[in-house]
């Protein structure tokens, strides 16, 4: 149950959900963009998310787009991950989706939601690190269109009462050869030890992982080591833990010692699988 009393708001366009959100900061009222709402709704339950309004932003019909135009996809903020899955237009996407929730779960959760969402996983947004895509963001500025390498460091940065509203990533990208690997304690779905996503781009293999630190990356530093062939591979991944962005997660889900492990067994095998072991 909620204790708190909040206001609900539910715009019909990009504009109006700007100008709430602009309104109730003017009245010093904390208010959050809301999507699938599974993530705020169970930090509230627990008292760990404090509000006094929420801003619905599914009615906006730009959130809910899922199409290639102009050889670019387009993802609305809004689209849910079943949807993401069912009309699968980027494989790679799907396989992230699918391993973030199970059914149910994956109704109510939002694309756009799972990026600025605050669990440290967040495995929807490794494969968007892979392929360069763009976010658009709008706030009292306007709008604004940016790549999401320059802008997604362990969270999402935006401006106060900036939201996002759709993902733009090129055609070209979406039939790349490609493994993902999501690796847990227990259960099928369940938070990762490790989750590793690799694309392979003529020679150059890219990389992003969740699990392993405190919030999913992409590290240019670690695909410098993962792609320097002629270094022996058990050389490489040694090096590569040297270059990790954070210490390595310490958790109900796994000891550091162990998701290193693990993170290494996969890593072999993922690069034996898109060529890279060589």
């Amino acid at each position: 149950m909620i204790t708190t009393d909040f206001a609900y708001y539910r715009p019909k366009t990009i504009a109006e959900a700007v100008n709430t959100f602009q309104d109730l900061m003017l009245q010093n009222k904390e208010a959050l963009y809301y999507g699938g709402g599974t993530e705020i709704i169970s930090m509230a339950r627990m008292n760990k998310l404090q509000f006094a309004a929420v801003i619905d932003i599914k009615e906006i019909p730009e959130c809910n787009v899922m199409q290639i135009n102009n050889q670019k996809l387009t993802i609305g903020a809004a689209v849910t991950l079943t949807k993401i899955c069912e009309i699968n237009l980027f494989p790679l996407l799907t396989m992230a989706a699918k391993a973030t929730a199970d059914h149910t779960s994956r109704n109510k959760i939002t694309i756009g939601g799972n990026i600025c969402g605050l669990i440290p996983y967040r495995e929807v947004v490794l494969p968007l690190l892979l392929c360069n895509s763009q976010v658009i963001l709008a706030g009292k500025e306007g709008q604004r269109t940016v790549p999401i390498t320059q802008i997604f460091d362990k969270t999402l940065k935006r401006e106060k009462g900036e939201f996002l509203v759709q993902i733009l990533t090129d055609r070209t990208y979406l039939d790349l050869p490609f493994e993902f690997v999501k690796k847990t304690k227990m259960e099928e779905i369940d938070y990762p030890l490790v989750t590793l996503a690799l694309i392979k781009l003529g020679d150059e293999i890219r990389a992003a992982i969740s699990g392993l630190c405190s919030f999913p990356f992409r590290s240019s530093r670690l695909e410098n080591e993962i792609n320097q062939i002629s270094v022996p591979l058990q050389t490489r991944i040694d090096n590569i833990k040297s270059n990790l962005p954070g210490p390595i997660l310490n958790n109900l889900q796994g000891s550091a010692e162990y998701r290193d492990f693990v993170f290494r067994n996969t890593l072999l095998d993922a690069l034996a699988k898109v060529g890279g072991a060589s």
